[in-house]
């Protein structure tokens, strides 16, 4: 059989040359101007010299005979014999491999935003640049921009410009030079499902005004854990702008009123006294009473007879929508009688006196 015959066991024992892109390790036996010899047995000598040289030439200032390198193999037939290789590639090699190693350990690194666009941010790591997309910042961070408005978005995100961020290695690609980074950790959902136990639908919680939105308001009930304020739940009264009740950072009282999906609804009027609750010992269907005009919609416009108790003034008491808007012009108070009365279900109409 083969593995009986010397001259096979002989074979097994011969190592393998070194090809293109490998990377091998020796001694440096010479250095000279623009170029260093390094022992490479038992395949013969090694050499870097040319723009391998020049690119690896604040390393090789600092080597010395009889160091032991690293090096990158670029042509194993070389000039003169010599097999040739450069230090930097080897560089480069080792630093991919080591962020393939950071991938699957989840190594945490805190790196500088270098800069910014309006799909994410710049960094660097190792020398290498890489990109953190918007979509891998963490809820704390993750720009909340109405209708996703692109240059809203990107101020956002320039304002991490200069500051450290802390995140991981996702993908490395080192033939396409990719580098891309998060921030989250991987256990989000489970460490959020985690949190949300905590909590029942009916609690009251303090929290930290985080976002505000058109729609809304971002509040964060402790770390990791955040949940949204609806407009309709910010106030009993009429909320068109959400940024004209409260700011970034604010403290604010909460309740919670829904657990669905992994999602929490706040409300913080829920903690306010309901002024419907008591306007039924203060007015009567059939009364008349002065309404503040607050907003037109498609059944007509909403008058306010005091703060969070408004009725409807139906667009067809009037000829038509731009006769009711000439009748009934916004901010200004008219008389009304109240026609339908239901503080209950929270719904009154109301008649311009004199209109039939």
């Amino acid at each position: 059989m083969n593995e009986e015959n010397p001259m096979f066991s002989l074979l097994e024992t011969i190592p393998t040359p070194p090809g293109a892109g490998d990377i091998v390790e020796g001694t440096i036996i010479a250095i000279e101007r623009g170029r260093v010899y390094i022992d490479l047995p038992p395949f013969g000598t090694g050499i870097i010299y040319g723009r391998e040289y020049l690119n690896a030439a604040d390393v090789l200032r600092k080597a010395n005979k009889g160091d032991i390198i690293s090096a990158k193999v670029v042509d194993p037939a070389g000039r003169d014999g010599y097999i040739e290789l450069s230090l930097k590639e080897a560089r480069q090699a080792a630093i991919w491999g080591e962020a393939e190693a950071a991938i699957l350990s989840g190594t945490p690194y805190s790196l500088n935003v270098e800069d910014a666009n309006k799909g994410g941010l710049i960094l660097s790591w190792q020398g290498i640049p890489g990109f953190l997309p918007a979509s891998q910042l963490s809820k704390e961070h993750y720009p909340r921009v109405p209708e996703g408005d692109k240059d809203r978005i990107l101020g956002e995100l320039m304002a991490f410009v200069g500051h450290p961020i802390s995140v991981r290695i996702i993908t490395a690609d080192a033939k396409e030079g990719k580098l891309i980074f998060s921030e989250r950790t991987g256990n989000e959902a489970e460490e959020k499902a985690s949190l949300i136990d905590k909590y029942q639908v009916g609690d009251v919680a303090e929290g930290e005004v985080t976002g505000i939105v058109d729609f809304g308001v971002f509040v964060k009930i402790e770390q990791g854990l955040e949940g949204l304020v609806h407009i309709s739940e910010l106030d009993w009264g009429l909320v068109e702008d959400p940024h004209t009740l409260f700011n970034v950072g604010d403290r604010v009282k909460v309740k919670i009123i829904e657990i669905k999906d992994g999602k929490v609804s706040l409300s913080i009027k829920a903690l306010k006294e309901n002024p419907w609750h008591s306007a039924s010992a203060r007015y009567t269907k059939g009364m008349e009473v002065p309404g503040v005009v607050i907003k037109y919609n498609k059944h007509g416009a909403l008058a306010s007879i005091e703060e969070g108790v408004a009725g409807l003034v139906h667009v067809s008491d009037f000829a038509s929508p731009l006769e009711l808007r000439e009748k009934l012009e916004l901010g200004k108070t008219y008389p009304f009688t109240i026609s339908l009365f239901e503080p209950k279900d929270q719904r009154m109409t109301l008649v311009l006196v004199g209109k039939k």
